[in-house]
């Protein structure tokens, strides 16, 4: 059963593991086909010894989603393809790093795998935990897009060249190319222009109210301009006011950002209940906001929806 732990970078520093093992060699060895399935243009096998380059030093400037993964394992064998394919249809936006913990010992031991497969994320050399154990595609989708979200909240807007084949796909799985219609808000999110990008999808709903990947686009990077400056005290003023909208907002916004989904939609569905006229409306609009975020296909979400009912009802 997979489990989200998604956080803010810091969770472990991997800065002890910059030496390990030998030198390293050059970086960007490609995933041979094999090895789960697993090859693919944005995919690496990384050792000990390329550990510090492949992904230390490339985490720098683009997310690097590491799969801890053992050839023993049913699961991990199952999951490696997914994840390649994914790779492939971020188009450098992450590169997966493939590390086989038969072996890399020393990696497992580091970050303390106990379960595979095992998925973090890299940013600036901080581990970002993502899940644990196998997921569906959809499911997988949804922590990269939460991990893109982070990774232009903490200034990491670079995109990674192919290092490898594309990975396969069968008539039935490949992916459309890529919509022009949503390619100037994309540039700006890669440039670290929120601005820009704010204006461009905003732009695209006056042509088309309806569009729902625009709606969705256009609240993510609202929630990472709202979450770049938000003062250490907020959740001390939410906590000794419930009723105080807008450390509510902030806080459910900060959470969200962390990957504590529930935590942010619990706190505002609860300031839902104990505000009421403008303020009411306010947080509902807010907590609508939020599932644009999160996608509203998400458990979490439709489980929030039905509270909501119930809280304004």
């Amino acid at each position: 059963m997979s489990q989200s732990n998604f956080s803010r970078p810091g969770a472990i520093d991997l800065s002890s593991l910059r030496n390990a093992g030998a030198p390293a060699g050059p970086a960007g060895s490609a995933a041979p086909a094999g090895g789960g399935g697993a090859a693919g243009s944005y995919v690496l096998n990384v050792s000990e010894p390329t550990f510090q380059a492949d992904v230390i030093e490339r985490s720098l400037q683009v997310p690097v989603v590491v799969e801890f993964w053992s050839p023993r394992s049913e699961a991990s064998n199952a999951l490696g393809p997914v994840l390649a394919r994914l790779s492939t249809e971020y188009a450098g936006k992450f590169l997966l790093a493939r590390i086989d913990i038969d072996a890399n010992p020393q990696l497992a031991q580091a970050v303390g795998v106990q379960t595979i497969p095992l998925v973090i994320a890299v940013l600036r050399g901080q581990v970002v935990p993502l899940f644990q154990g196998p997921v569906g595609e959809p499911e997988a989708r949804q922590y990269f897009d939460q991990l893109l979200t982070v990774a232009v909240a903490n200034g990491i807007t670079g995109r990674a060249d192919p290092v490898g084949p594309a990975a396969e796909t069968s008539e039935d799985e490949e992916e459309p190319p890529p919509n022009p219609r949503y390619e100037k808000a994309e540039n700006a999110v890669g440039a670290g222009d929120l601005d820009g990008a704010i204006a461009a999808y905003e732009e695209l709903l006056k042509e088309t109210p309806g569009d729902a990947e625009a709606k969705s686009g256009l609240a993510r990077v609202q929630l990472v301009k709202r979450t770049q400056d938000v003062p250490a005290e907020v959740r001390t003023r939410a906590a000794d006011n419930p009723t105080d909208v807008e450390a509510q907002l902030l806080v459910a916004d900060v959470d969200l950002m962390g990957g504590h989904v529930d935590d942010a939609f619990n706190r505002l569905i609860a300031t839902v209940q104990a505000t009421s006229g403008d303020e009411r409306n306010t947080v509902r609009l807010h907590l609508l906001e939020l599932f644009e975020v999160v996608g509203a296909d998400d458990d979490r979400v439709i489980k929030a929806r039905r509270r909501l009912m119930s809280a304004l009802f």
